[in-house]
């Protein structure tokens, strides 16, 4: 669409009922502040201009509305008094001469582009004021949108709309759009004759329609027009989130077995014919090849599962750990900025921490990678086809060459040359009959305490 456009974004709300220490657009959603995903979708929607009116956490609240390509300017909206006085917050960039403003909510994240487009149309179509509303079998509490021959002649509140017009199930979901070049002065026309003394922005359709204009509304899902005030409605948006995104992924040929228990976030990138077993949490910065397999009850997070490999179950991948093509990283493991090479297995029970592995390199049940010395944080490189032998301590910085061998119960404290054999752990002794006088010297200290008390 080559009509310009700004969007204005009201997210300067005090979040009473959310009973929370920030603003409730920043609650994440899917890993993410809601206000960020709500400039997603404006920016899906061919918009690269946001008036932000900001509130509580200004500063906070802006820095997470930034994404790449979408030009955001604050607006503070010092006093609450209704929609429209928080449209006006936004008077000079309004001002600029936009064809279109959509006007949209920061806590409204499972909104779309696709009503936000519709709604531009129709200002391109020739309506003044296109409002968004959506169906409902549950209207009550919502104001109703009055259509009569292709035209809104009204948008009823609940407590002043007549029995008929309570059946209406097409609702106001609050957000609109206006032709900007008429933005200013209809915005200007609100007044505040009501009980609450506040200005709507939805006495815009009547101002506008006594002006001749034309005045017109679109549909959108009832979901993605669900707000959030409180933690109980953020769940449920989470829950619808999830769901959507679950849909789509098992539609693009990602396997679930069971779906629902599976958590993704809002950058989850997982390819086709790959496997997700249950109970598998995602968090953000994930990268899941073709063909790869997450077992159950793993965790992931900033990390790259490549084309045919495993992980899990019970198996967490932190930021930078970089899986190569069919590695393997079993039950109980966890990798932090670790790459494991191609055909590599860390199988149970280990953590690897600042590493590079070789491809084809085994790593023993109990390995450690001992990269932290309480300061500084230091690397352990393994060479291909090395094999680490269980219970077996990598102290950082410290090289294992291609195809060396760390015996069982090692500490490795300096490098092992390729092909070497590395034992780091002190020579066994036996003293014969030692455990019984032990144990009887034992139960005799337990006899003398017991006879004191």
């Amino acid at each position: 669409m080559e009509r310009t456009c700004l969007a204005v974004i009201l997210a300067a709300g005090d979040s009473t009922r959310m009973k929370s220490s920030k603003s409730k657009v920043l609650h994440p959603v899917a890993g993410r502040p809601m206000i960020a995903h709500v400039v997603e979708a404006v920016a899906s929607a061919g918009i690269s201009s946001v008036a932000l009116v900001v509130g509580r956490d200004a500063e906070e609240v802006a820095k997470a509305a930034s994404i790449g390509g979408v030009g955001i300017e604050s607006c503070l909206q010092k006093e609450r008094l209704g929609t429209g006085h928080a449209v006006l917050a936004a008077r000079d960039a309004i001002a600029k001469g936009y064809d279109d403003i959509l006007v949209t909510y920061g806590d409204v994240p499972l909104q779309t582009d696709g009503p936000l487009k519709a709604a531009r149309q129709g200002l391109a179509d020739g309506s003044d004021i296109v409002v968004i509303g959506f169906h409902t079998d549950r209207p009550t509490g919502y104001g109703r949108l009055l259509v009569k021959d292709g035209e809104l002649i009204a948008i009823r509140e609940e407590k002043d709309a007549t029995d008929a017009e309570r059946t209406v199930t097409w609702c106001n979901s609050g957000l609109m759009a206006i032709n900007g070049r008429k933005a200013l002065d209809l915005l200007s026309r609100i007044g505040n004759a009501n009980a609450k003394g506040e200005f709507y922005l939805t006495d815009l359709v009547e101002i506008a329609r006594s002006l001749g204009g034309r005045v017109t509304a679109v549909d959108a899902p009832e979901i993605e027009m669900t707000g959030c005030n409180t933690r109980a409605e953020l769940a449920v948006i989470e829950r619808f989130w999830q769901e959507r995104r679950r849909h789509q992924m098992m539609l693009s040929g990602v396997t679930m077995i069971a779906p629902e228990t599976v958590f993704l976030a809002y950058d989850t990138v997982i390819g086709q014919d790959a496997l997700i077993e249950p109970n598998v949490v995602f968090g953000p910065g994930a990268v899941i090849d073709s063909g790869a397999v997450i077992h159950a009850f793993s965790h992931i997070e900033g990390a790259h599962v490549s084309q045919g490999a495993t992980v899990g179950p019970f198996a967490r991948l932190r930021p930078g750990a970089d899986l190569g093509n069919g590695a393997k990283v079993g039950n109980f493991c966890e990798v932090k900025n670790g790459r494991i090479g191609e055909g590599a297995k860390v199988n149970h029970l280990t953590y690897i921490g600042d590493a590079v592995i070789g491809a084809g390199s085994n790593i023993g049940a109990g390995t450690i990678t001992c990269n932290y010395d309480g300061v500084n944080k230091s690397e352990t490189v393994i060479g291909e086809n090395a094999f680490i032998g269980s219970n077996s301590s990598l102290v950082a910085p410290v090289t294992i060459g291609d195809g060396a061998y760390i015996a069982s119960g090692s500490v490795i404290t300096v490098n092992v040359p390729a092909g070497a054999l590395a034992l780091g752990r002190a020579r066994q002794e036996i003293k014969p009959g030692r455990a019984t006088l032990l144990r009887e010297r034992a139960l005799a200290i337990k006899a003398a305490k017991k006879a004191k008390s």
